[in-house]
């Protein structure tokens, strides 16, 4: 049996979800973090160092010219992700970039067209289909023993301030649609099995510091029948969290 070629990965975004995939990788035969990008130059070096990380640099262009890097994993402000994953893709690299692809159509589209010419593997961070439980459903409902009529869904933080899941101050603005939204609406499509062909939302005032909806609310329809609905806040100082 050939010996499995070691998959070498640059990961960009040392914040809190890049340390979760640092500390995953880990646990993973065959894949090594080769290059860790971030903007703080001191502050990636304390983590390359703890993580045995050699190569370190502010630009993401550094990275991408390594020839030893096969794929990048993107944990990068929410407005990059579109640009850097074209540039990951264009370089030769296959790429991970975490939710939201895009904030914009437009943006997403492009992303896909680029993975087209490519031919390469490019994946948004749709964890939630990974979830023990989601599998569990997953599994029924395409044995025939479950049938999905409605998927419920409560995603509620207290987010007065623009925190991570650290508690460290953010570098980008949270999003209750363009990031939290977009794990439900990719679960539900996951379990119902059917492309969704309706959508409809409506958020509640912009916060006057932050600039964003506090409070959101989205149905879904899938084709086959199947509905999604979605009730999304960061006002909501309490132990529910999704």
């Amino acid at each position: 049996m050939n010996s499995k070629k070691t998959i070498k990965v640059a990961l960009a975004g040392a914040g809190a979800f890049g340390i979760k995939h640092l500390d995953g990788i880990k646990n993973i035969d065959g894949v090594e973090v080769v290059s860790l990008v971030s903007r703080d130059l001191e502050k990636t070096r304390e983590v390359a160092a703890k993580y045995g990380i050699a190569h370190v640099t502010t630009d993401l262009a550094d990275s991408l010219a390594l020839a030893e890097v096969d794929a990048v994993i993107l944990c990068t402000p929410t407005q990059m992700h579109a640009s850097q994953a074209i540039a990951c893709l264009k370089a030769g690299k296959h790429v991970q970039v975490e939710i939201p692809m895009a904030d914009s159509l437009a943006d997403a589209e492009a992303v896909v067209a680029a993975q087209k010419e490519s031919g390469l593997v490019a994946m948004c961070g749709h964890t939630r289909r990974f979830n023990p439980s989601h599998q569990w459903i997953h599994k029924k409902v395409g044995a025939g023993e479950l049938n999905l009529q409605q998927m419920d869904v409560q995603t509620y933080f207290f987010r007065r301030t623009n925190t991570n899941a650290l508690g460290q101050a953010r570098s980008w603005t949270d999003h209750l649609l363009w990031h939290h939204a977009a794990h439900t609406v990719d679960l539900f499509a996951y379990q119902a099995g059917s492309p969704i062909v309706q959508a409809n939302a409506v958020q509640g005032p912009i916060h006057p510091v932050l600039g964003i909806a506090m409070d959101m609310s989205i149905q879904l329809k899938a084709a086959n029948g199947a509905i999604c609905t979605l009730s999304l806040s960061f006002n909501n100082d309490g132990p529910l969290g999704t």
